[in-house]
């Protein structure tokens, strides 16, 4: 494997050291960008983006602890998206996982025809 610098009087394991740790910087925020839905940073600085980060991590912590105090079978995704279409209803959680769950088990009874039903 070649790996090309500008900065001669590095050796090359320092190089590839630098590089492997480029790639995991570059895995961590693929994994924040698909996991904490960080669209994008609203501040530029090195203190709003921690910030933005921490406060995301957080609020994906509380939501798995949640979902799996309650025993709740659906993916993360699917709870989170429930929990932003009910953001401020008044019913508890665990009623509004479980009715939203059996409309999705339940095609059926929504009032919408079938291609292929005849």
């Amino acid at each position: 494997m070649v790996f090309l610098t500008n900065h001669f009087e590095i050796a090359a394991t320092t190089v590839s050291d630098i590089n492997k740790q480029r790639r995991q910087v570059e895995l961590f925020f693929k994994w924040i960008k698909q996991h904490l839905r960080i669209k994008a940073f609203y501040g530029t600085s090195i203190n709003a983006v921690k910030s933005q980060i921490w406060v995301a991590l957080c609020m994906y912590l509380l939501v798995a602890i949640a979902k799996r105090q309650l025993g709740i079978q659906c993916t993360l995704y699917t709870f989170l998206q429930i929990l932003e279409v009910n953001l401020f209803g008044k019913k508890p959680i665990s009623s509004l996982v479980a009715e939203a769950l059996k409309q999705i088990q339940d095609p059926h009874e929504i009032n919408q025809l079938n291609l292929f039903d005849y």
